[in-house]
């Protein structure tokens, strides 16, 4: 019997009506059957040049990017750029700290042989995502933190926490964020060092995150003092907890990959199943083309450019 080459097989499938479809790849056909119809929820508060932020540090400051140099006939040294005359706008940002706003703290924070957020392998990407809600118990008591005991409700009600998950501890205090006075200030809810040592040693998770901008309220930190010293990252600053499933989603994480930095900017999106009653879709915000503004951007005297009539 002939052999058929594989040139030859494709001429017959022409002639038969039209080239064989090849299948369609693995993780396209997952974004196509699941994540494009998930509901994507944002856990990031926006930067702000003042909020809350540890009160060893400054806030930030928001300004116009200038002119670094002279560009014959276009810009001078130490001029802002402007839509006007250059087409174009930027800004420049003084930021006292890596710990600022939402962020993922790598061991490097404390540990000075731990790693670095540049550090930090690429897998961080996708992960699951466990919600253990303490916020009925802050409503009784700001100070209370997440306990073993915790921990094993949540599983009693949904199963194991999966290895290599993110577990995000919902207190609610992130509704406090506008105060920025009364946010940072014990009581606050916190993370228990059992709780921390149980959720790594023996559940193993990547990382676990929280509200306030501080583990716990001990004297020495006790719980940040042990994650980086034993080479755990964490997150701190986590937002809109309440309106992500307690299991079953996913989440996204993103970082600012700053060389050698012992701290990240960072920006957590929560991934919920389609049916989620929270969050939008690529559906319902394709992302492309983007909105156009309501007014012109303007920079007010803070230094953020919002849409002024």
């Amino acid at each position: 019997m002939m052999r058929m080459t594989t040139a030859a097989l494709a001429a017959l499938a022409v002639l038969a009506g039209g080239i064989a479809r090849a299948e369609e790849p693995p993780l396209w056909k997952l974004y196509e059957q699941s994540l494009k119809g998930a509901k994507y929820i944002d856990l990031t508060h926006a930067f702000e040049p003042v909020q809350p932020v540890w009160p060893g540090f400054g806030n930030a400051v928001f300004k116009p990017a200038v002119a670094g140099r002279d560009i014959e006939g276009y810009v001078k040294k130490g001029e802002e750029f402007t839509y006007e005359k250059h087409g174009f706008v930027a800004s420049a940002y003084e930021l006292t700290t890596d710990q600022y706003g939402t962020q993922l703290d790598p061991p490097s924070h404390w540990n000075p042989k731990g790693a670095t957020i540049s550090d930090l392998p690429a897998s961080f990407a996708i992960r699951p995502l466990a919600v253990i809600d303490i916020s009925g118990k802050v409503a009784k008591d700001e100070g209370y933190h997440l306990q073993v005991a915790d921990i094993e409700a949540w599983e009693k009600a949904h199963g194991r926490i999966p290895e290599g998950a993110v577990v995000f501890v919902r207190s609610d205090w992130y509704k406090k964020w506008a105060d920025k006075e009364r946010f940072g200030k014990a009581p606050f809810p916190g993370v228990s060092l059992a709780a921390l040592k149980f959720l790594h040693l023996e559940r193993k998770i990547l990382f676990h995150g929280h509200e306030p901008l501080d583990t716990d309220t001990t004297p020495t930190l006790e719980g940040e003092h042990w994650l980086m010293h034993n080479n755990f990252a964490q997150a701190e600053g986590v937002a809109n907890l309440d309106k992500v499933p307690e299991a079953g989603a996913l989440v996204t994480i993103g970082f600012a990959k700053l060389l050698g930095g012992s701290g990240g900017y960072a920006r957590y999106i929560a991934i919920a199943p389609a049916d989620w009653k929270e969050g939008v879709s690529v559906l319902d915000a394709p992302g492309a083309p983007l909105p156009t503004q309501t007014a012109p951007l303007k920079r007010g005297a803070d230094g953020v450019f919002r849409p002024t009539p």
